[in-house]
């Protein structure tokens, strides 16, 4: 373990206090992402726009106890900070990297580094999944690909990892040197060279040769050789390379590329065979990602039907070149994430191999990472938009603005986004498919929103800030060396699986739980890496639980028996035993102790890696007797547990409700479910999370009913007056429950209730506007801040669980960060 002792040893510096051998879990350089006090260590970077040193007061408020600094006299600093560790350095950022790179010293696995211009993301995502059936594989969060995201990224690894990708960004000379160290790969992928980050470079040459001192130390390095600029410069430092290419000598070569449907047909040649592979992509861009990827498998030696069905199964990477659909009948491609020239034209390319859906439009900002002299650059942009065939160009900036002369097609100019949106009129575009590409300066995020905002007729929003503030305040409670499990079964209560897993992995929780052995597979083959406990294993699952590395609930001699027969080799098996406490549901009871642990002696292979039980009252006090008996009962069979194996495993009883209301029994482990979500199951302090999932429907018609008229299937809603109704698009095929029928249920539009008429349909149903000013696409709220799942659930006398975990998987979910 990492102690501030040796810390100062590793990254050097003056130490200011050092008050106790504390441990250094969490990493944290944004105050706003602190998640448990107790083990983070806090760097206070000045950055160009902000100083970590002005957040010190607030983090040693909230309980963080380590600090790297830059500034301050020592006494100040004690006397400020009596109780925390406190290290001096030159600079907080070099230091971070130093204790990376310390971190990733350890570990003796493949690291994939991946540098380039352009599909660095793409690629580590795509390469993630693509391995993911057979390694463990961290990776860089989203885009940490730089300076400051690169050592956190690499900070993550674990000693269950077997792989590591991470990929690194630089934007001038010098930079790369301290990320190579950082990283240390193994093995890397140069993508492509071009223009973006130019301003920091003299030439295209320099910029290469920088980009390669990531690869000085690697067994091999992926690229492709028609890329002169890289491919001279590895030559030219000799480095051992695996090359694919469609016009040189290389170790790949295609010879065809043929668009089929949504697919490529590429036909290559590899160790003198030809063969043949569909990508499930189209447009060049994804294409090169791909055969990036395609490197790395045939070096690992997959065989091409493996390699066809891991690509058959691989999804677009959102951020970049994402297709959405938009207001009348429009299609927008996201490119919001990036804007200089080269991935102007691959987007553009996108653009027009798109089946013809009317005009094609392009909004663009200014280009600000060209490196070339604004003229030339807009003369550029504009020949390129012409042959792509673009028919209607929206320019948005004061630069692009000032060559209006050089476009030949229909444009208009504004000097902001803001300009833009003040004018922007839906009506205008209909039929049209949009590319939105921008600085993220511009926050064409903004306009994509303004698209989007009423299209899709029923989604589910997911707020990501919300659900990581929820998971800190219960990490809050907990004593610092107490794990967290969290349960992301039933597909994460209704919030999707794999989007939550993946925030959750980000976050560093230690323990992730899914009902079936699916739900488990489904979040591996996302690249999820964290342990994961099977709380329903059948027997027909036994073969993917050890394929996929995940951990059975064991509760029944019956079950037990059926894993052990179905084990072979002398690998290690890990599981998880349910005690029955008296939620009489699943579990071992004394009864069953002697056969059980007859078993598991003879069976030391498999190893039991906790005991848990189930409190059946937990959230209501009126059961407070009854849940300490329960917990007092598990204490003592988890010690008969431990004594029968002859080895300590991890003791957790304590749900959402109960690391609440038992905080005093946290034991080795505490299970976060609901809780997570929003919803607090005691109701004790429900005014403490912040609601996460918001469901949201549309106006899909406006319609009078006259007195004594019905509404509805049964002809149940009857018009006591001369009626407005709105029908909405939500049923009880999408999860709304139709116990809200007939005026149980009511729904937000415009910030006022409006209560249901009639019964609720398989697709829709109806609710009363008669005192609202309401049209068709008019946004609807049916469960959010203002009519939460706690107040619906009293409703129809069910509980909060049941509404959320019942939104049906055709709801789209829309994942945000505020």
């Amino acid at each position: 373990m990492l102690t501030f002792q040796k810390l100062t040893s590793i990254v050097q510096g003056h130490v200011v206090q050092s008050v106790q051998p504390l441990p250094v879990v969490h990493l944290l350089t944004d105050s706003r992402k602190l998640s448990q006090p107790a083990g983070t260590l806090f760097f206070a970077i000045r950055g160009k726009y902000n100083d970590g040193h002005k957040y010190l007061p607030q983090l040693y408020q909230q309980g963080v106890r380590a600090f790297v600094v830059e500034q301050g006299e020592d006494e100040e600093l004690k006397q400020q900070y009596p109780e925390a560790s406190l290290l001096r350095v030159d600079n907080s950022l070099e230091a971070l990297q130093k204790l990376a790179a310390w971190h990733r010293a350890k570990f003796r696995i493949p690291v994939i580094g991946i540098t380039g211009s352009n599909g660095k993301t793409i690629v580590k995502e795509w390469l993630a999944q693509l391995l993911s059936p057979d390694e463990l594989v961290v990776k860089s969060p989203r885009s940490y690909n730089s300076q400051l995201g690169v050592p956190l990224s690499v900070w993550q690894m674990e000693q269950n990892h077997t792989f590591a990708i991470f990929e690194a960004g630089i934007s001038q000379p010098g930079e790369m040197e301290k990320l190579q160290q950082v990283i240390q790969p193994t093995l890397g992928i140069f993508t492509n060279i071009g223009s973006a980050h130019d301003e920091g470079f003299t030439s295209h040459q320099q910029k290469a040769a920088e980009k390669l001192k990531l690869f000085k130390d690697v067994n091999l390095l992926f690229y492709c050789a028609d890329h002169a600029l890289v491919h001279e410069a590895v030559q030219a430092q000799g480095i051992n390379a695996f090359t694919w290419a469609r016009t040189q000598a290389a170790d790949i070569t295609v010879t065809a590329t043929t668009t089929v449907g949504h697919k490529t047909i590429v036909v290559y040649t590899w160790q003198g065979v030809k063969q043949r592979l569909a990508i499930p992509f189209t447009d060049e861009a994804s294409v090169e990602n791909a055969l990036h990827c395609l490197a790395v498998l045939l070096y690992r030696n997959l065989p091409l039907s493996e390699i066809q069905d891991r690509l058959d199964r691989l999804h677009p990477v959102a951020m970049r070149l994402e297709m959405k659909e938009a207001i009348n009948g429009c299609y927008l491609i996201d490119d919001t994430y990036n804007n200089d020239l080269a991935g102007l034209a691959i987007a553009l390319d996108l653009l027009a191999n798109q089946p013809q859906r009317g005009k094609r439009t392009v909004i663009l900002s200014d280009l600000l990472e060209s490196g070339l002299p604004e003229e030339k650059l807009y003369r550029q942009v504009a020949e390129l938009v012409q042959a792509r065939g673009v028919e209607r160009l929206i320019a948005i900036g004061e630069k692009i603005s000032k060559y209006s002369s050089l476009f030949s097609i229909p444009v208009v100019f504004y000097f902001s986004t803001a300009d833009f949106l003040s004018q922007f009129n839906p009506a205008s575009f209909r039929d049209e498919l949009i590319l939105v590409k921008g600085a993220r300066v511009f926050e064409f995020e903004k306009i994509v929103q303004a698209f989007q905002q009423k299209v899709h007729g029923t989604v589910l929003e997911v707020n990501l800030d919300a659900l990581v503030y929820n998971l800190n305040y219960y990490r809050s409670k907990l004593a610092p060396d107490v794990r967290l499990m969290v349960m992301v079964k039933a597909f994460a209560y209704g919030s999707g699986s794999s989007e939550v897993a993946n925030l959750l992995q980000f976050h560093r929780v230690d323990y992730l739980a899914v009902a079936y052995a699916d739900e488990g597979v489904q979040l591996r083959e996302n690249g999820i890496t964290l342990p994961i406990m099977v709380m329903n294993p059948s027997p027909d699952s036994f073969t993917k639980l050890r394929q996929y590395n995940l951990e059975p609930e064991i509760y029944s001699l019956e079950q037990l028996q059926a894993y052990v027969a179905s084990l072979s080799g002398a690998a290690t098996y890990k599981v998880h035993l349910k005690l029955d406490t008296g939620m009489h549901r699943l579990g071992f009871t004394e009864e069953d102790f002697e056969v059980l642990f007859s078993l598991l002696k003879q069976y030391p292979q498999v190893q039991v890696m906790s005991a848990f039980s189930h409190l059946a009252g937990a959230d209501e006090a009126v059961h407070n007797d009854f849940s300490q008996l329960q917990i007092q009962q598990f204490i003592a069979m988890a010690n008969t547990v431990e004594e029968q194996l002859g080895y300590k495993v991890m003791k957790h009883v304590l749900n959402s409700a109960g690391i609440v209301r038992f905080p005093e029994h946290q034991l080795d482990m505490v299970r976060l479910g609901i809780g997570l979500y929003g919803v607090e199951a005691t109701g004790a302090e429900q005014e403490a999370l912040r609601p996460v999932s918001v469901l949201k429907t549309t106006v899909s018609q406006v319609k009078k009913v006259k007195q004594g008229d019905t509404v509805g299937y049964s002809r149940k809603g009857v018009a006591d007056s001369d009626k407005t109704t709105a029908t909405i698009a939500i049923g009880y095929a999408d999860g709304y429950d139709r116990r809200f029928s007939n005026g149980i249920g009511h729904v937000i539009i415009h910030g006022q209730r409006c209560p249901l008429i009639g019964n609720v349909c398989m697709d829709m149903c109806m609710v009363d506007v008669t005192e609202i000013d309401v049209k068709a696409g008019d946004e609807v709220t049916v469960f959010g801040p203002q009519l939460t799942l706690v107040e619906l659930a009293k409703r129809i006398g069910t509980i909060p669980y049941e509404l959320l975990t019942n939104v049906s998987t055709r709801v789209k979910r829309i994942f945000y960060s505020e």
